[in-house]
This record gives structure tokens, C-alpha cells and sequence, in this order.
């Protein structure tokens, strides 16, 4: 048995950034990566983190920021968190440079700030179109110097409670399989997303939505589940890496969507929210990228929700591209200026790579094809505004795996900022946890239950494949609770998923612990089930259309529906119950602000 003060289960922007914190405050801290140390998943968030430095527009600050990321979240957000996102992220920027972060800069030195997706002024503190991977590596360097202890290649299976209380955390050496225990005071949830209940993702491996499912089953809530973003542009061809990300920095350089007639669709479509916010034609919108105040922004750099909308629409009208997509067009602009190859590549050097080497294409001179890619999800751990603790005392959660900051949907870029401004205050708030709270002894009957369960597959060698059983969950997920949804169809999917359930039961594996990747998916796939559970029921109840969930039995949005977050709690009797749950109220000087900023 480990013993620690503080457990941080994910090794991203937010569980290093919670670690450094609370090792900064002189308390034990241990990190367990799923993964290795420095594979995070957020090396793939490529486009930069957002935060109102007004370095390259000085009319940006905190106030439009707030504002930006509460409309982008249709007003569902958590007030209280998207204030402290708005306010501190440009010192958590700062912070990472003065740790050793390299930023691309302006001609005066100043950390250079792009164009995104919903927000007004040019945002995103970058490094090409590396960001992420920028952000572990300084975290990691800096981190490691702090004195915690980090458990490589674990997978957590169960957190430990006695009386309410967090105890600690149950897991498995993931090369061994041999089982662990850490006590701790405190937990950090970092875990990340839950792309993988979907068969079309760019999450990777992890995204499994353990943090999601073990805060679930440990007495935590689940807010805002039917909130599942999917990206606009991920690649769709070759078949192997269908699915992978396109960065919204593409759209940001001047990338635009056009069918497979050549037209620049997304004028055809502008929300009436934002269209005094967009450019009436192209050469406006070329205007607004290369830096012009009084231009607005090309319709490309609408929300994520609608443009990831208005690509299906052109797929499913028979405007799409030869597999399955729209085209996206970034070497057009050597329309507009010289040398605009070394431009393209020097400003996206990791799209350039990554389509040249997965699909041989040159996107200095030709067009790629995307479509829409589960990406993120807007919902996870309820927790409290300012200190990050979810209604589990002891338990904390910072990153994709928390609800609140985005509402009912999340602008690019926000993503980074919030797993370093959240990180820190978990981490912070943890730490203070600890020091005035005892431990609590582990409950041993806990751990023997739960090792007994996650053992029995190797008891029914000749029942059904692990794999078998993910594959259609990820099939039914992503034809059923997809990008667009309907009454019918997601009650179908309940039924499938209850049908997996009982498949779980005979789920069976050969061979022994060590190196058995058909374990590992038999452990993983009851947090899928319990994610897409969550998922489904939260949409079913939700009926209307806002930010990422659009029904097509219920196209608008409902005043009423504007008035609740939707939680999922575990019932005693073991079932999942979805309730409303009036949203945050806004103070009156947030009230101004937002109508400051109309």
C-alpha cells in the first residue's frame, strides 16, 4: 500500500498542473498516469490556450472573454468558474512561460496571439500548432522538480470511500497486473474525456471516461452529459486515421470550408445571434484574419456546434466530399499573398506533417477533406465553483473530466486554459483539504469486492470478447446519440445499452495478468457503459436544441430548458436518476458585464 496526502489521477494540463500546486504547498503528492508520463492527451490540443492578454488587440480583456464563453455555452455555464477562467488564465500563460514555455511572438515580443472559433478578438497564446505538447513538456519539466511521486502505466479501478469520505484509490499495474492501493486524504480526478464511447474520435486510448464513471459510482453528480462536442474538422480519409483532429488554428490562418461544388457554404447559414459578428462576404473575412479591427470574423469561425451542423447538412444534401466529407481549403491563399507555401508550413507545421505522411496530401496546394469528430465533452464531475470539490468530500476534479466552465458547449482554445487555471486551484484547495482533515482508514471488504470483480473475466475464458462487446457500444453511440439525435432512436440506445450490460456479465478472457490488452478492455468497458448512459439519458431528457446536443424532434431552444443544468446521480437501488437542477445564478455586476458586451 502507497500512502500519500494527495492522489492525482491523470498526468494532463490538469493533473500536473494540480500537482505542482499541491506539492507547492508542502504536501505528499502522488500522480497515477494511465498512460506514460508526458503522453497526456492534451499533446494533441494543437490551436493554443485562451487567454485576454490583448496582445495583438488591446480592445480584448477579461470582461469580453467572460462574455464570449458564456454565450458560447448558451448561458448554462457556471458563472462563478468562467469568471475565474476569464480573470486568471493570462497569469497561468505567463506562469507556464516563466517555467520555460516557448510562445511564437509578435514583432515586439509579446507572446502572438490567433484567431478562433466564438472568440471576438485574436485569443490563443500558441507555439505553431504544437500548443499542447509546449504545455506538458514545461509542466512535466517543472514538476518533476517538485517533489512528487509518479506511478507510470496504472489504471485505477475504483476509488476508496469510509463514512462519505475519500480514502483512497484502487488500481492495477497495467504491465504486471498487479493490484495497488493508495491511501490518500484527497483525490485530483484529471482524467479527461470520453471520446472512446464513440466509433469517430480524435481521443486516444485513455478516453475511456474512467474519472467520469469512478466519481459517479464513488456518490458523485454527472451535470450537463448530453453536451458532447463534435469538432468540425477531423480527417476522414484514409480509413486509418479517420477521426484525427484538424486544428481550428487552419480556419484561424485563413482555411475555408467549401462542398464538393466549390462553394463556401457556411455564408449560407449565420445564427442570428451572431450576425452582427461576421463578415458579410469573403473579403471581409479575409480582412478580419489578417488583422483588421474593423473587419468581422469569416463565418468559418462560428462556434463548433454550428459549423460542425452545417458540414452534416452538406454530407447528407450529396454536397460532400468523395469519402464522406467537405473540403477544407488553406492553400487558396496564395491568392492573397507571396510565398504563401513557407507561410502555410511555418504556421502549421503539424497539419502539414500529418497530412502529407497519413494521407499524402500537400495542403500548401491541396484541399483536405474533414468531417465531424467526437472531441470533447462539456459535461463531468459536478464541483464546486471555487474550490474544485465535487458533493464527495475529498474528491476534486479539474479539466475535461469537470462540468461548468463550458456550459452547453466549449469555445476552442478554452480547453487549455481551463486545465491550467482549474489544475492550480484543485490543487490549491486539495492541499488545504488534507491539512485539516485526517485520514480515514481504508475499507478492506471495498478493496476485496472490487478485485474480485475486475478478476472474474479470466474465470469465463470462453465467454464473449471484450472487443466485440466495445465495438457495438461505439457503433450504437455514434449512430444513435450522435451528432444529430432523436427521441426514438436514443431510446433504442438505452435498450442496446442495457443489452451490453448484460453481455458484461459473461465477458471472459485467456492467458494471465501480464500484457493482456483483453483484460484491460473488459475493465475499461463498464465506465463506457456508465458514460453513454449518462449520455443518452441527459439528452433524452433535455428536449431541445442548444449548443452541442441538436434533436430534430425538437430543432429549438426552449426558454424553459435555458433554466436548468441536467445531473445524473447513482440511485441506493443502483440506478441512474437524471434531475434538473437550477442554473448558477449570475451576480448583477456579471449581468452587466454580458450586457456590456451584446
Amino acid at each position: 500500500m502507497h500512502e500519500h496526502d494527495v492522489i492525482v489521477i491523470g498526468a494532463g494540463g490538469a493533473g500536473l498542473r494540480a500537482a505542482i500546486e499541491a506539492s507547492a504547498a508542502g504536501v505528499k503528492v502522488g500522480v497515477i498516469c494511465k498512460s506514460l508520463l508526458g503522453k497526456a492527451h492534451t499533446v494533441m490540443a494543437e490551436g493554443g490556450m485562451a487567454a485576454a492578454m490583448g496582445n495583438v488587440d488591446d480592445r480584448d480583456n477579461w470582461e469580453v472573454h467572460f462574455a464570449d464563453t458564456m454565450r458560447g455555452g448558451q448561458y448554462l455555464n457556471n458563472p462563478i468558474m468562467v469568471e475565474h477562467h476569464a480573470k486568471e488564465a493570462p497569469a497561468r500563460v505567463l506562469e507556464l512561460e516563466s517555467w520555460g514555455a516557448v510562445f511564437d511572438r509578435t514583432k515586439e515580443g509579446k507572446i502572438l496571439q490567433r484567431n478562433f472559433g466564438g472568440h471576438r478578438y485574436p485569443r490563443l497564446a500558441h507555439v505553431g500548432d504544437r500548443t499542447g505538447l509546449e504545455l506538458i513538456r514545461t509542466l512535466q519539466d517543472h514538476g518533476i522538480h517538485q517533489g512528487m511521486e509518479v506511478f507510470m502505466e496504472m489504471t485505477v479501478v475504483s476509488l476508496l470511500t469510509t463514512g462519505g469520505r475519500i480514502s483512497g484509490v484502487l488500481g492495477y499495474d497495467r504491465e504486471r497486473g498487479r493490484m495497488r492501493i493508495w491511501k490518500a486524504k484527497a483525490v485530483i480526478m484529471a482524467t479527461g474525456g470520453i471520446g472512446k464511447s464513440f466509433s469517430v474520435t480524435s481521443n486516444s486510448w485513455e478516453c475511456t471516461g474512467d474519472g467520469h464513471s469512478l466519481a459517479y459510482h464513488a456518490g458523485a453528480e454527472l451535470m450537463d452529459m448530453e453536451f458532447v462536442q463534435f469538432h468540425p474538422t477531423g480527417m476522414v480519409w484514409p480509413p486509418s486515421v479517420r477521426g484525427i483532429l484538424v486544428t481550428e488554428g487552419v480556419r484561424g490562418e485563413g482555411g475555408v470550408l467549401r462542398n464538393s461544388e466549390g462553394k463556401r457554404f457556411m455564408f449560407d447559414d449565420v445564427p442570428e445571434a451572431y450576425r452582427n459578428q461576421v463578415a458579410k462576404d469573403e473579403e471581409e473575412g479575409w480582412r478580419y484574419v489578417c488583422g483588421d479591427k474593423n473587419a468581422n470574423r469569416p463565418p468559418e469561425l462560428l462556434t463548433r456546434d454550428h459549423v460542425a451542423r452545417c458540414i452534416n447538412r452538406e454530407i447528407k444534401a450529396g454536397r460532400g466530399s468523395p469519402h464522406g466529407g467537405v473540403f477544407l481549403d488553406i492553400g487558396w491563399i496564395k491568392e492573397k499573398i507571396p510565398n504563401a507555401s513557407e507561410h502555410i508550413k511555418r504556421k502549421l507545421p503539424s497539419m502539414y506533417h500529418q497530412f502529407m505522411q497519413l494521407a499524402g496530401v500537400d495542403i500548401t496546394q491541396e484541399r483536405m477533406e474533414v468531417g465531424p469528430t467526437t472531441h470533447y465533452v462539456m459535461g463531468g464531475v459536478a464541483v464546486d465553483g471555487d474550490t474544485q470539490m465535487s458533493c464527495v468530500p475529498g474528491l476534486f476534479a479539474a479539466g475535461e473530466v469537470t462540468a461548468g466552465l463550458n456550459g452547453a458547449n466549449r469555445l476552442g482554445g478554452n480547453s487549455l486554459s481551463d486545465l491550467i487555471v482549474f489544475g492550480k486551484l484543485a490543487g490549491e484547495h486539495a492541499a488545504k483539504f488534507v491539512k485539516s482533515n485526517a485520514a480515514v482508514e481504508v475499507d478492506p471488504a471495498q478493496v476485496e469486492a472490487k478485485t474480485r470483480a475486475i478478476e472474474a473475466p479470466f474465470e469465463r475464458p470462453n465467454g464473449e470478447n471484450p472487443y466485440a462487446i466495445q465495438q457495438d457500444l461505439q457503433n450504437t453511440m455514434q449512430d444513435l446519440v450522435g451528432i444529430v439525435r432523436t427521441q426514438k432512436e436514443m431510446e433504442s440506445a438505452l435498450v442496446k445499452l442495457d443489452q451490453f450490460k448484460a453481455r458484461l456479465k459473461n465477458v471472459g478472457v485467456s492467458g494471465h495478468r501480464e500484457y493482456n490488452p483483453g483484460w484491460h478492455t473488459a475493465i475499461d468497458l463498464p465506465c463506457m457503459l456508465t458514460v453513454s448512459e449518462s449520455i443518452t439519458r441527459s439528452a433524452l431528457e433535455r428536449k431541445e436544441s442548444r449548443g452541442a446536443q441538436f434533436r430534430e424532434d425538437y430543432p429549438d431552444k426552449s426558454a424553459e430548458c435555458g433554466t436548468f443544468n441536467l445531473v445524473a446521480k447513482k440511485a441506493p437501488d443502483g440506478s441512474m436518476q437524471v434531475s434538473r437542477r437550477p442554473v448558477v445564478p449570475m451576480r448583477s455586476d456579471l449581468k452587466a458585464v454580458i450586457e456590456k458586451m451584446k
